[in-house]
């Protein structure tokens, strides 16, 4: 799928170009006397553009700091980003400072047009979004809130193993299935049906275009700064001012971005008016939007708000749990496939607690999980390792601020610093154990979920799933290469695939019960 054709005249872009230089000219910027960060070599007119990576932005990131620091400034047409690619320096403004660190960019494309400024992910810092959070974490904001799902988590992993028995081959498939069906179960009380299934469908290519419409680079829309935009149509003289009109050239984008609009609205509306139709006749399970929706909203702004909070908590968990590209993988699971297939050694020992602790004659559960210490730090690994969001979505700073000298104007590789994480590509869960008196280090998930006010709500629900997945999936399969025609395939590479949620390079694993008894465990009775 082609998301951005620019088609041009030179006339068209020269005059884009000089009304810039207009703006830039004529807007004034108050400057503070501390200078700012470091950063690559500005242009005049268009600043860093020709700078800024078409793909995997975090390696040209990671660059910047070895040239510029863990801190550095780069503009484009205006608008000033900041890199932090320094984990202490990210707690310090992010967490720390995040009473004015917590707002979101202006994301023309994704946001405005397309409207996911109405889920939490882009919502603007403030009333609304404090809300948002306050619902979400009464059903499922800690470990033990979460409890009530986790019968949920078990059943649809269970169901994973019976689908990955039957077609080993589309194990990516079997995993985006499982994550869509558990997160929908949680939010909506919904039950995936086999095969494929229409709400299933809609997030899937809801959360594609959300990837899309909210890249830097994917959309020029994007690249201009809301002021440029704003005054470009008022020399256009158009009656709107929020948006370049459709007959500019490179204005394409509005097609596209109402089709992506009416999506998000199904997304968001059907499994809605799904549940409401289930309460209304008795039938609903147990969910975050039925146990809401069960305190009889007292206007429309809080159904409202209800709706949308669930949408987001579904569609939020693609960076962690659902498809990311047109090959319908998951994030954290398919990358653990990966791992396995890659260090054998890991697969022993994480079998051998299972078998050490539960045996062969039944699955794990939540139960086990404080007396599987090497599985909970596998499942750590699995998030450090492939981080499915290494740039992250990006904060807007609400005031000016001063960080170490620098004046840092209102307007990561962390996973993978080796002065964090020794050895950072080397998949070691012994890395978050006490061994020989060796303090663990730093728990990934204070990183890969976000930080401050915008930690990811649905951390918890994610965590879980990748745990539970992962001590089933070990406790009945063996996971090994790839063979065909007698040939087994090379050990595949430890690449990501570019994007804003990114997903790893593809590869083909064999999958196989490990044992008769094994066997007879994944076709048992799920309940």
């Amino acid at each position: 799928m082609v998301f951005f054709t620019l088609s041009i005249t030179h006339v068209g872009l020269a005059f884009t170009l000089l009304v810039v230089y207009i703006i830039a000219r004529t807007t004034s910027w108050k400057h503070s006397s501390l200078p700012l960060p470091p950063g690559p070599r500005r242009i005049p007119l268009i600043g860093n553009l020709l700078d800024m990576p078409s793909k995997k932005e975090w390696e040209t990131f990671a660059k910047w700091e070895e040239k510029y620091g863990a801190t550095c400034l780069i503009l484009v047409f205006g608008q000033t980003m900041i890199i932090l690619n320094s984990t202490e320096h990210a707690v310090e403004l992010l967490d720390k400072r995040s009473a004015i660190y917590s707002d979101r960019p202006i994301v023309p494309m994704g946001g405005e047009l397309v409207g996911w400024n109405r889920a939490i992910g882009l919502l603007p810092y403030g009333k609304r979004f404090k809300k948002y959070r306050r619902l979400a974490k009464q059903l499922f904001g800690s470990p033990k809130t979460m409890e009530a799902f986790h019968p949920v988590e078990e059943e649809e992993a269970h169901r994973l193993l019976k689908r990955v028995v039957s077609n080993p081959e589309e194990f990516a498939n079997h995993i985006q299935k499982m994550a869509g069906a558990t997160i929908l179960r949680v939010t909506h009380g919904y039950r995936v049906q086999e095969g494929e299934d229409p709400f299933v469908k809609l997030a899937d290519k809801a959360m594609l275009q959300f990837a899309a419409s909210t890249s830097s680079t994917g959309f020029m829309v994007n690249m201009i700064p809301a002021r440029v935009s704003f005054q470009l149509t008022l020399l256009c003289s158009v009656p709107t001012v929020k948006y370049v009109p459709e007959w500019v050239p490179g204005a394409g984008f509005h097609k596209i971005a109402k089709e992506w609009a009416t999506n998000l609205e199904e997304t968001v509306e059907l499994p809605f008016e799904w549940v409401k139709a289930q309460m209304a006749n008795g039938t609903a399970e147990m969910s975050f939007l039925s146990s809401m929706l069960s305190q009889q909203p007292t206007s429309k702004e809080e159904e409202y708000d209800v709706k949308w909070t669930a949408s987001s908590l579904y569609t939020g968990e693609t960076f962690y749990i659902l498809p990311t590209n047109d090959s319908r993988t998951g994030v954290a699971q398919v990358s653990f496939f990966k791992a396995m297939l890659l260090w054998p050694d890991v697969v022993k020992k994480a079998q051998a607690e299972i078998d050490r602790v539960i045996g062969n004659d039944r699955l794990p559960t939540f139960a086990d999980r404080p007396n599987l210490p090497y599985l909970n730090a596998l499942a750590l690994e699995t998030f450090r390792w492939h981080c499915a969001g290494p740039t992250g979505i990006p904060h807007r700073l609400m005031a000016d601020n001063i960080y170490n000298g620098y004046f840092i104007p209102k307007g990561r590789q962390m996973t993978h610093n080796p002065s964090t994480y020794p050895d950072p590509w080397v998949f070691k869960p012994e890395r978050f154990l006490t061994i020989d008196g060796q303090e663990p280090q730093m728990d990934p998930r204070d990183l890969c979920f976000g930080f401050g006010r915008r930690i990811c709500p649905g951390r918890v629900l994610a965590d879980a799933s990748v745990f539970i997945s992962c001590a089933m999936i070990l406790a009945v399969f063996d996971i090994s290469p790839y063979v065909e025609n007698g040939v087994p395939d090379a050990p595949p590479d430890i690449e990501q695939e570019p994007g804003l949620v990114s997903h790893p390079s593809k590869f083909r694993c064999s999958i196989t019960p490990r044992s008769n008894k094994a066997l007879s465990l994944i076709m048992g009775d799920e309940s």
